[in-house]
């Protein structure tokens, strides 16, 4: 049986970060604005599955759904001491480049098991227009081994706020859309991984349509 909630430590390290940083820049600088909250269990496993168009997008929407959400980090990161410890702490984790996909999903099941809600970008890769062509069935296949609901989470404007050659982000109106929970795949079936996969994505879609 894992545990309910993430670890208290953190938790306070994504307390603190989310009001000192990312909230006030969510709502002030990128004029934010949040729909759905409601519909995020704020303890247990769960398999966070959103589109993805820029680098901002895993805090922004580790903030929207009141809980840190654990990410895969590209292993560099954590040789870099203190980044190490507090990437570790709001929930990273480290994947190699070209490693298989393998050593993502026992790292993210190993965080399910201890309760941590685990983010999945479903396309795998940033999109020019923040809308879902091509999803991946990973989210699905660990949903399914860690009997884990889905919450479908769309980020409408984030392909804007960065530009090429300038470092500080655009001022560009955000809007983040929370859907409905999507229940486990009962399998790892192939078409039943994939049925569920296209559910998140017309889930994801369909908030994006409904735009700012």
């Amino acid at each position: 049986m894992g545990k309910n909630r993430e670890p208290l430590a953190s938790l306070l390290l994504y307390q603190a970060f989310k009001w000192s940083v990312v909230s006030p820049m969510l709502h002030v600088y990128f004029r934010g604005k949040i729909y759905g909250a409601e519909n995020v269990p704020l303890s247990g496993p769960l398999v966070v599955v959103s589109n993805h168009a820029s680098n901002y997008d895993p805090p922004i929407v580790s903030n929207c759904v009141r809980r840190p959400v654990a990410y895969m980090a590209k292993e560099e990161l954590f040789k870099i001491p203190v980044l190490k410890q507090a990437i570790e702490l709001y929930g990273a984790y480290p994947v190699s480049r070209g490693t298989s996909d393998r050593t993502a999903i026992r790292a993210a099941l190993k965080y399910l098991n201890e309760g941590w809600a685990v983010g999945i970008f479903l396309q795998g890769t940033r999109t020019p227009d923040g809308r879902i062509t091509d999803p991946k069935r990973g989210a699905a296949l660990i949903a399914a081994k860690a009997k884990a609901p889905l919450l479908p989470v769309c980020l409408w404007g984030t392909q804007a706020i960065e530009e090429k050659g300038v470092v500080i982000p655009r001022a560009v109106p955000i809007t983040v859309r929370i859907g409905e929970l999507i229940a486990s795949p009962s399998s790892t079936d192939k078409e039943e991984l994939e049925i569920i996969t296209q559910k998140c994505a017309t889930a994801i879609n369909a908030l994006h349509t409904q735009g700012r």
